[in-house]
């Protein structure tokens, strides 16, 4: 019945229909990162014996999936280093300082993914762009969704693990070599509301 009716139409409609048809499809999925469902940690070796973790607990940013390329993605995560949290307040205050992360130059970490290539719809890794302290470098995150995105319905809210790793000299954090180590382990969980 509805195909009949979408027969009648006339051919400009039918044209425009198609053509907005195409476009949504082309545009992708867009989500929004659910702040309260979402969180960063960066846990980093300390006097050779064990660990500290900073917890980031502020993101914001967006992801668009592509419907005809699974390999596509455009992740945009904004992390807010302001609201950092520590075990005690005096790694607190030296990870808020100039010479670690210096919020009141730099308060937004981002990281920007532009290529996703996953194994078997769940996991694999996306490419993209870290920026820390006014330095961007590249990075590779391992990922893993809690459900195939490429299968996921119209307003369902998907989850996207990530972990990598980084040098935190490459990025002018080079204090304390002595007590605290150069490789940060980095894990990212990020909550993926559909937008709109």
């Amino acid at each position: 019945m509805a195909s009949r009716m979408i027969e009648r139409l006339p051919k400009p409609l039918l044209l425009a229909s198609a053509a907005l048809s195409l476009t949504a499809a082309a545009a992708g999925t867009a989500y929004t990162v659910d702040s309260a469902g979402s969180n960063v940690s960066a846990k980093v070796a300390f006097l050779g014996l064990g660990s500290k973790t900073a917890d980031f607990p502020e993101l914001s940013g967006t992801a668009r999936l592509s419907p005809t390329d699974p390999q596509q993605i455009d992740l945009d995560v904004k992390i807010d280093a302001r609201a950092l949290t520590a075990p005690d307040k005096t790694t607190r205050e030296r990870l808020k300082g100039e010479k670690f992360f210096w919020v009141e130059k730099y308060p937004t970490v981002r990281f920007q993914g532009s290529r996703m290539v996953l194994k078997d719809g769940m996991t694999g890794t996306v490419q993209g762009t870290l920026t820390a302290r006014g330095v961007a470098k590249p990075v590779t995150l391992a990922i893993a969704f809690d459900s195939p995105p490429a299968k996921a319905k119209p307003g369902e809210v998907i989850t996207l693990t990530g972990t990598t790793r980084i040098n935190r000299y490459d990025f002018g954090m080079k204090s304390y070599s002595l007590i605290v180590g150069k490789t940060v382990n980095i894990t990212l969980k990020a909550r993926l509301r559909p937008a709109g």
